[in-house]
């Protein structure tokens, strides 16, 4: 076995791709995959037998690898053995079996804390299906089952998803709990089931049904979307993605396009609205190592009565930076905004802990990476019918840095400032987009 000379170069355990060699690939291998099918991984490949492979083609299909969230170190080695160039790629994979307990942070809040256990088995038969079971208690208790195969059909391309929740869920609306006169929580158990279709590598089309109960105490217009305290409505919705990112987890090149359409109620129980989105990012490298992304985002709600558990809200899952812990916007319609600009202090290394006994080692070993940032959000909502106003948008500015250990979690330190010159500390877990 004869590695290409100057081609490959390591770092703390991980393959960089440094010159401008080039090699037509005869042959591909996988090596490391215990339990994932071949499949899994030459699936997410955009090239094949007979193509030419460049340190950047390379590069770019190893973090689309990284990116199933299943692995925790990916390698890309061409060698030759018998005058054939052949492509090794070796994985290590992750631990799939996870009982953890939790304590998260509801809508981005410290004030409302919510703790329990989550089991998720990741990669479950080897085709890297998903199985969790959720449940937790604190604020807004919960308890949820979800199972998604990425891959019903290897020839197909079918995708299928299912998933039940119950849970009291503690109202967001300011103008429902000024009618009602006090807080109060709704009952809600929402299951939904999607079949799709992905075509070629980057595109995929989705079908969605599904059931949502809401019981809420009382029965007032438009906080509850029937003519009764209990809403039982038919969900029924259509989706498309395109999606040509790197590193899924944390990008630096690609797009990501989201379109998605949903009826609610079809008139039946007199629940009648529709919900569409979109959401698109762009990220671009530029000058080697910095990254240039941006995000335009728009939630439109339409019909006769729009519950207000159904609104478009700002300052709960969805926030702009600067007035992260302040001000709450609410209303049919939600418009964001952001652009980012990030810069690797650590662009990769490898953490192990395999000195440490009894425990498996796919646990104690991460892909770790600092990145430092600056940013501008803005966002507004309105009312169907109402103008768009410059003056009516929060906008922030500011910086941090992330913390990424990969494939399990990221961790963001910002610190912004507002339009109105008020500044906030931010400490946020996942990235910002």
């Amino acid at each position: 076995m004869i590695f290409f000379a100057g081609l490959l170069h390591a770092q703390q355990d991980t393959v960089y791709y440094k010159t401008d060699y080039k090699v037509i690939i005869d042959s591909i291998e996988i090596t490391g995959n215990e339990t994932t099918e071949d499949f899994v991984i030459l699936r997410e490949l955009t090239f094949s037998i007979g193509d030419t492979l460049t340190p950047k083609l390379a590069a770019y299909n190893r973090e689309r690898i990284y990116s199933l969230n299943i692995f925790n170190d990916v390698k890309l080695i061409p060698y030759t053995y018998n005058e054939k160039n052949i492509l090794r790629i070796d994985i290590k994979e992750s631990w799939y079996i996870y009982p953890v307990p939790f304590i998260t942070l509801k809508d981005k809040d410290w004030k409302k804390l919510s703790y329990g256990v989550a089991v998720s088995l990741y990669n479950f038969r080897g085709r890297n299906e998903t199985l969790t079971g959720v449940a937790a208690l604190g604020y807004d208790p919960a308890f949820s089952f979800s199972y998604q195969n990425p891959n019903i059909s290897y020839n197909e391309n079918i995708i299928f998803r299912l998933s039940i929740g119950y849970g009291t869920v503690t109202n967001k609306s300011t103008t429902a709990e000024y009618l009602y006169g006090n807080s109060f929580e709704q009952k809600n158990i929402v299951s939904r089931a999607s079949i799709g279709k992905r075509f070629g590598k980057f595109h995929w089309l989705n079908f969605e049904t599904g059931f949502d109960y809401i019981e809420t105490p009382f029965y007032i217009k438009k906080i509850n979307a029937s003519d009764e305290r209990i809403d039982r409505t038919i969900v029924i919705g259509l989706s498309y993605i395109y999606d040509t990112r790197d590193l899924r987890q944390y990008a630096k090149n690609g797009i990501y396009g989201y379109l998605g359409y949903q009826f609610k109620g079809l008139g039946i129980n007199k629940i009648n609205y529709r919900v569409a989105d979109l959401d698109f990012r762009e990220y671009r490298s530029f000058f080697d190592k910095f990254t240039a992304k941006w995000r335009v985002a728009i939630r439109h709600t339409s019909g006769a009565v729009i519950p207000y558990y159904d609104y478009s809200y700002i300052g709960y899952s969805e926030r702009v930076r600067g007035y992260f812990h302040g001000e709450k916007m609410e209303g049919n319609d939600r418009i964001l905004g952001s652009v980012e600009l990030n810069y690797p202090v650590v662009e990769e290394w490898r953490l192990n802990f395999d000195f440490i006994p009894l425990l498996p080692k796919s646990l104690l070993s991460y892909r770790v990476a600092l990145i430092a940032e600056l940013f501008s959000d803005t966002g507004t909502t309105k009312n169907n019918g109402d103008p768009v106003s410059v003056k009516d948008f929060n906008t922030g500015y500011g910086g941090g840095l992330s913390l990424l250990f990969l494939p399990y979690a990221i961790f963001r330190l910002e610190y912004a400032i507002n339009d109105n010159a008020n500044s906030e500390w931010i400490f946020d877990v996942g990235v910002s987009f």
